[in-house]
């Protein structure tokens, strides 16, 4: 049964990294300008309308100016060309309209709107004014309501003076403010554009030269690039480029020692082969041909367990992918190891013994593991001399896989146990022991072991022999 894994969606490609910058600074220098705008517009409101507000009131306070007491009646004399002095702008229009102590009309514009109920006085001035918007024949108007006491020898009472003025020219300055506000402010921003993205430009500059010297860099030239060349921020990425880069140098270094050393490994015994061949077709004899043929495939035999081991060897330093591991029980895996290589040491009149807990398990891959393990006891096996003893062991301490395989053989030199486990290279015991070896079991060991992200150690073992000793996160 088949699993196919849903594809991943693409990841959208990015967009430039100067756009996103400039866009990153200038639109929220836009917005922060936009809040500023309409906050100096309000201000500037505010002071407009304190400033025509001040107006208005030295128009009522002049009007309160005129205002008596004759004959028992409030009276005023206000001609309009005496409030006409006090207006500041063309563009405007004023009204009055003075009241007496009772309500009544006395002079002015006798339907100018009344004061709103509930409307408080104003703490700016020290006067009993009050002002307020209203609508008067069709037009805004901001209207000042001032209260001035007028009495005689008859009567005493307070009388009521309302100035409005139309809102043409304070509209109008509002425009003035608002324009040159918003011009200037955008200004502010287009200068500011203009010096980010010369700003951008300048500071990109170190990338854009690390850009062109990977561009321009040759396939083989995997040295590293200088870090001191870009800014602190961009430091950690040239230094994980130049480690991966020192990764990658070292892993095809490795594949083309790898090609060479099985390539050398692989033509003597396909020369062999080629050699038995031409001498089979050679022989008349049925007896010669026969042990001619037997050498061959003796010869095949152990060149395909070379090709065996340097496929297995390929794929443990290739690594694995995550989906390649799971749930595995070491001791199952050790229990199958020994079943199969019974037999072998059956054949070599060997002592084998199998110690393994229940269950010990841990995350890997089963099939690499069982690698690991055969190659482990083969060896073991085949250089252990008749009579000999084979330990196995398996068991989890303190959260720890611990495989031990010991044996009575002829061991591993102290100077040895660290070459041993490269390829291809062979201790000058185990090849008087076993001339056919090809030097790859132990080096296989070690990768699958690093891969599992476990240690390996080689000493010496109470048989007098060697003992090998793995451990694995549980």
């Amino acid at each position: 049964m088949f699993f196919s894994k849903t594809p991943e969606p693409a990841q959208r490609a990015l967009g430039s990294l100067r756009g996103q910058l400039l866009r990153w600074l200038l639109i929220p220098l836009t917005v922060l300008v936009v809040i500023n705008s309409v906050s100096a517009y309000r201000n500037a409101l505010d002071a407009a309308d304190l400033a025509y507000d001040r107006s208005l009131l030295a128009s009522a306070r002049a009007l309160a100016e005129r205002v008596t007491v004759a004959n028992g009646h409030v009276v005023v004399d206000v001609p309009y060309v005496a409030l006409d002095s006090f207006e500041t702008d063309a563009l405007g229009r004023l009204y009055y309209k003075v009241s007496g102590i009772h309500g009544e009309f006395v002079s002015g514009y006798e339907d100018l709107p009344p004061v709103p109920k509930d409307l408080k006085r104003s703490d700016i001035y020290p006067a009993l004014v009050r002002f307020y918007h209203a609508n008067y024949r069709g037009t805004p108007v901001r209207i000042a309501a001032l209260l001035d006491p007028v009495y005689d020898d008859s009567m005493r009472g307070i009388a009521l003076i309302q100035v409005g003025e139309s809102l043409e020219a304070r509209r109008e300055l509002s425009r003035r403010i608002l324009i040159d506000t918003v011009w200037r402010q955008a200004a502010l921003v287009a200068a500011a554009a203009v010096l980010a993205w010369i700003a951008v430009r300048f500071v990109l500059r170190p990338l854009m030269r690390l850009t062109d010297e990977v561009a321009h860099r040759a396939p083989t030239d995997l040295s590293g690039f200088d870090a001191n060349g870009v800014h602190r921020e961009l430091r950690p990425m040239v230094a994980a480029m130049n480690d991966y880069m020192g990764r990658l140098d070292a892993l095809i270094a490795g594949q083309r020692r790898f090609i060479a050393d099985a390539s050398h490994q692989l033509r003597t015994p396909l020369t062999v082969l080629k050699t038995q061949a031409e001498l089979a077709l050679r022989a008349n004899d049925a007896a010669a041909m026969r042990d001619i043929v037997e050498g061959i495939a003796r010869t095949t035999d152990s060149t395909v367990h070379l090709a065996n081991r340097l496929l297995t060897l390929a794929r443990a330093d290739h690594g694995l992918a995550e989906g390649e591991m799971g749930p595995v029980s070491l001791s199952e895996i050790t229990r199958s190891v020994a079943l199969e290589l019974a037999p072998q040491a059956l054949a070599g009149k060997l002592d084998l013994s199998l110690e393994a807990d229940t269950e010990v398990g841990m995350r890997g891959n089963a099939l690499l593991l069982h690698e690991m393990a055969a190659n482990l006891l083969d060896n073991a096996i085949r250089y252990t001399p008749p009579l000999g003893k084979v330990a196995v062991r398996v068991a989890s301490r303190e959260g720890v896989a611990l495989l031990e395989i010991e044996d009575s053989g002829c061991g591993i030199a102290q100077a040895d146990r660290e070459r041993v486990f490269e390829p291809f290279y062979r201790a000058p015991g185990a090849q008087q022991r076993n001339g056919g070896g090809a030097g790859l079991g132990l080096a296989i060991v070690r990768d699958i072991v690093e891969l599992h992200h476990g240690a390996i150690r080689l000493d010496d073992g109470a048989y007098g022999g060697l003992k090998v000793t793995l451990r694995f996160p549980v």
